[in-house]
């Protein structure tokens, strides 16, 4: 094996020992990826950072590298979507990027059909592994319309909410909608669309990802989701990092759900849908707007599969005999996020840890 080889399979090995993981497959498609986004040189670089912010000078005191050449190497792979930046406190700070959700979606902008193909292969064995973790990057929470004003919702569970305690706001293409459509298997819903806060959004405008927005038009996004019967899912944690609004043709995720039996096991989600079936008519609305396949006809009226419901509520405002609701769940099967992104990390870690020492990873 050469030196170069061992370089990107020492990076595999890194990514996965990030909390989403990077898992090896029999067929390497996984280098083949590294290979296309990094330089040796660079993939040597990537290995020096962890999820921890760091300037130039901490990370060049482990390394005996110059302070100076460092940080401008590492600004480089910042800038081609290899690493994430912060500028804060006059100060620019690196930290490890994970393949999803990170560098992948940092390359909105400059995929390929070679690139697509890979990713595409991957996908499976990635969602496989990281099925296997309770805790998810992304949760899934109501659209407005779906919820009566008599329901309590948290804070957390209202997008509308969630856009109003944000000044610094991103809207950027959707990276599964954009990769389907350049070959050929794309949708018709909007592109434009996903919500990036705070940090993220600084990062994303600096790399030229999306574009600065304003309250009023990130809520006039959601809107456009809603009507398009987009579901919304956010960072899963209650300081809001980013909101997908994702469709059950081409988001990774959904797509990677249905596939499987029981896909609300999967999902971190506090709602359910239920029929009444004494107003349903069997018009199927409710089909056609459902991502997840958890509706069906019988005996000419809908009814929810209950292990496929995710919980979006798309399905509630377009019912035209408004036979359709959202129930908040039981106690005991509601989910409560971490408060802040990085303590989801840190949930995600210790359960792949687990794993791995059961001998199931």
């Amino acid at each position: 094996m050469d030196e170069t080889q061992k370089v990107y399979e020492s990076l595999a090995a890194h990514l996965d020992r990030l909390p989403a993981g990077f898992p090896k497959t029999s067929s390497g498609v996984e280098l083949r990826i590294l290979r296309r986004l990094f330089t040796a040189e660079e993939a040597g670089l990537a290995q020096l950072l962890a999820l921890k912010p760091e300037t130039p000078e901490e990370i060049a005191l482990r390394t005996g590298q110059k302070p100076e050449e460092l940080g401008s190497k590492l600004e480089t792979m910042a800038k081609k979507g290899l690493i994430f930046r912060i500028r804060q406190d006059q100060r620019t700070r690196y930290m490890a990027a994970q393949f999803i959700v990170g560098i992948w979606e940092y390359h909105v902008n400059d995929l390929d059909p070679e690139l697509i193909s890979d990713v595409n292969e991957y996908m499976p064995y990635f969602f496989e592994k990281q099925s296997q973790v309770k805790t998810s990057q992304l949760r899934t929470i109501p659209i407005a319309r779906a919820l009566s004003a008599e329901q309590a919702v948290m804070p957390y569970e209202e997008a509308r909410r969630i856009v109003g305690e944000h000044d610094q706001i991103l809207v950027a293409p959707c990276i599964c909608r954009k990769e389907h459509q350049m070959t050929g298997h794309g949708c018709n819903k909007p592109m434009e669309s996903c919500l990036i806060f705070g940090l993220g959004a600084q990062y994303y405008e600096e790399n030229k990802l999306g574009r600065r927005i304003d309250q009023e038009e990130a809520l006039q996004i959601l809107e456009k989701a809603e009507k398009a019967g987009l579901v919304l899912q956010p960072s899963n944690s209650q300081k809001i990092m980013n909101i997908c609004t994702c469709c059950g043709c081409c988001c990774q995720i959904l797509k990677g759900l249905k596939r499987l039996p029981h896909p609300a096991e999967y999902v971190s989600s506090n709602y359910f849908a239920v029929i009444d079936r004494d107003k349903c008519l069997g018009c199927e609305t409710c089909l056609d707007r459902c991502q997840m396949e958890a509706v069906r006809i019988e005996d000419d009226t809908a009814m929810v599969l209950l292990d496929r419901c995710i919980g979006c509520g798309l399905c509630v405002p377009t019912c035209p005999e408004e036979a359709i609701r959202l129930e908040a769940k039981p106690e005991d099967k509601r989910c409560t996020p971490p408060p802040h992104y990085s303590e989801t990390l840190k949930r995600m870690a210790k359960e792949r840890m687990a794993l791995r020492q059961a001998g199931a990873e």
